[in-house]
């Protein structure tokens, strides 16, 4: 039976980009996320954890399998997001109720506060592009090329090379 550690170490370290990229856009590039791309940070998360934990030398072998259809769901889920919020930034359909920002207007000074204290972000504008494609467009097809790639390396018998 293979290991199939090296996909394991490979959809974690994808993940691991993933999330990076995001929370550096964030955090150094000023780009404040909306609701849908807080969501769609989450399978991301499972995905570099059970990789991870999957990938370790004292994990056995016969757990890797399982952790790649896993990891194959939750990026299958992402996918879903990421497209759902694809077609709220084209106007295809609209967002969740969390995408519109929801004020407070009990007194003047609590929806100051709130105001100030919370961006409002929504889900139907494109904040950055590249290529004409929006960050969620690049994780729709990022993750869903790694669910197909974990799909088929938990189908089949590995090749020596990926181990």
């Amino acid at each position: 039976m293979q290991s199939h550690r090296m996909p394991l170490i490979i959809l974690a370290t994808c993940s691991a980009v993933a999330l990076g990229t995001a929370y550096g856009s964030q955090y150094l590039g000023g780009l404040n996320p909306c609701v849908l791309c807080l969501y769609q940070r989450v399978p991301h998360w499972i995905v570099l954890a059970v990789g991870c934990l999957a990938a370790l030398p004292l994990t056995p072998a016969h757990l890797r399998r399982p952790a790649l259809m896993i990891c194959g769901l939750a990026l299958l889920t992402g996918a879903a997001i990421a497209g759902f919020h694809h077609g709220v930034e084209q106007q295809w359909w609209e967002g969740t109720s969390d995408c519109s920002a929801t004020l407070n207007t009990g007194s003047f000074e609590d929806f100051r506060a709130q105001i100030l204290n919370n961006p409002i972000v929504r889900c139907d504008e494109v904040p950055w592009s590249m290529f004409g494609l929006s960050m969620a467009s690049y994780n729709f097809i990022a993750s869903l090329l790694l669910a197909v790639l974990a799909f088929c390396c938990a189908a089949k018998r590995l090749p020596g090379g990926l181990r």
